[in-house]
């Protein structure tokens, strides 16, 4: 509790006179989102798992434990946060991921398309608000919400909203089998592949195409081949079934130890689709769109995740209008994910695209009820005055 107190003492003080505090953990995150500054209010005192019950799918840990901590315990009950949450090895050692960091980024990996997000896994949370009170939401079951769902909330906040102190999550049990195919195709086929198999009864659990390196007098937009990995997981013979049936269409079965390295870097963006786009100095542009959605009209050949849903593009960062246009035409929206080196000037483009203005208004309205001073990571998400001048006009 003097740990807390601590803390409460902190916030409190930096509320009176009005302090911002960047709250961090392991850092591993400190790309994503808007540069913000301000005292560092560093999370990583805040560790151990608190209670752990494995025939009830439910581990309770505090904020600032190593995410690699967690996920061994629970590999040691052959259990999973089946979302696959990244580490972002490349940020540092690759241990300094928190799981309080990755609730507040709300990022997930390969398999989000088929499992969920991180929010469907959280039940409660423990937070210290603006006012430095202690409050807690939720609680260690699913039906446990009346009303406003804030644990779920705070997924994806970027810790705007509080100090989130402890969490409750949900787990699953590891599939009983998996397996892994490669084809061979354009990022056209592949997308067409991907919606075919959707609406049959295949346990798919991840996908990325990743197109072929361009030849050096070939056209930078120039349709090229690529390959998609196709991830499958669930029952023994449900997985063994689709082997079968997928692999009369081309697929080729890949051994574990070929396949697991690269889910892993995919899931870390270790990959040299990632890595290049870094030395390159080009932006990592994330774009979400319905898994549906055609190729997108932009340079490039994208990486694509998530059975469709999420592509990733190298390109410039002063690209963002076209990038932005691209996602909104079919019904998506962009984020500038990793910006390149010089890019975090008053002349860059917004990491993330712009509210409405009904969602605006829920956004200032939630961070005044739990921060009304202002203090936590200002600016992390979207300009506050920005969203504040919005949210005056759609009231």
């Amino acid at each position: 509790m003097t740990m807390l107190n601590e803390f409460i003492d902190r916030i409190r003080a930096a509320s009176a006179d009005g302090t911002p505090l960047v709250i961090r953990g392991g850092g591993s995150k400190d790309f994503y989102g808007e540069p913000v500054q301000g005292a560092l209010l560093d999370t990583r005192a805040l560790t151990g798992v608190l209670s752990y019950e494995p025939s009830e799918l439910v581990v309770t840990v505090r904020a600032g434990t190593p995410l690699a901590e967690l996920e061994a315990v629970l590999a040691q009950q052959n259990q999973c946060l089946p979302f696959e949450p990244p580490h972002f090895a490349w940020q540092g050692d690759g241990a300094s991921a928190t799981v309080g960091g990755m609730v507040a980024a709300g990022l997930s990996g390969p398999a989000r398309a088929s499992v969920g997000c991180v929010r469907d896994y959280v039940l409660g949370v423990g937070l210290i608000n603006g006012r430095g009170e202690q409050l807690q939401f939720g609680g260690q079951v699913m039906k446990n919400v009346a009303g406003y769902d804030v644990s779920r909330v705070l997924a994806g906040s970027l810790g705007t909203l509080g100090l989130i102190t402890e969490l409750s999550l949900k787990v699953l049990p590891l599939a009983p089998a998996e397996a892994t195919l490669e084809f061979t195709c354009t990022q056209a086929e592949a997308l067409a592949l991907l919606n075919g198999w959707g609406g049959q009864p295949l346990p798919l659990n991840a996908s990325a195409w990743i197109a072929e390196a361009a030849a050096p007098d070939a056209p930078d937009s120039a349709p090229r081949p690529g390959v998609l990995w196709l991830r499958l997981r669930g029952a023994v013979a449900a997985v063994e079934s689709a082997c079968r049936s997928l692999g009369g269409l081309g697929g080729q079965l890949r051994a574990p130890e070929q396949a697991q390295p690269v889910w892993a870097a995919l899931r870390d963006q270790r990959l040299p689709f990632f890595t290049d786009a870094v030395a390159r100095g080009l932006a990592l542009w994330r774009v979400s769109v319905p898994q549906t959605a055609p190729v997108l009209a932009l340079p490039g050949q994208p990486l694509v995740e998530w059975h469709g849903g999420l592509r990733w593009y190298a390109l410039p960062a002063d690209q963002a209008d076209a990038v932005r246009a691209a996602a909104r035409q079919v019904g998506g929206h962009a984020t500038l994910f990793v910006a390149p080196p010089g890019a975090a000037t008053d002349a860059a483009p917004p990491r993330f695209d712009a509210l409405s203005a009904p969602l605006a208004r829920i956004h200032e309205g939630l961070r005044r009820s739990f921060d009304p001073a202002g203090i936590f990571n200002p600016g992390r998400q979207y300009a506050r005055a920005a969203i504040a001048a919005t949210a005056d006009v759609a009231s």
